[in-house]
């Protein structure tokens, strides 16, 4: 199901950058542009994105990157 309309972002591709590390909708944002054009998917994203502590968050804390590289939809 597509989260943001505006450029054709969906919940899949969400919750990847979030296991990606994208912890806020600020990093989504960066990641995929959702978000960032009519702001009517932000609740949403905020919603996928839960009020949990980031999967990653221990590992960014060690110096690890936010934003691992993730593979290119086909």
């Amino acid at each position: 199901m597509f989260v943001c309309s505006c450029f054709g972002v969906t919940e899949e591709q969400v919750r990847s950058h979030a296991e990606a590390g994208a912890c806020t909708p600020r990093q989504i944002a960066s990641a995929c542009k959702a978000g960032t054009d009519c702001g009517g998917c932000v609740r949403r994203i905020q919603a996928l994105l839960g009020r949990g502590a980031c999967p990653r968050r221990e590992l960014i804390d060690q110096g690890a990157p936010a934003l691992a590289e993730l593979p290119e939809a086909a």
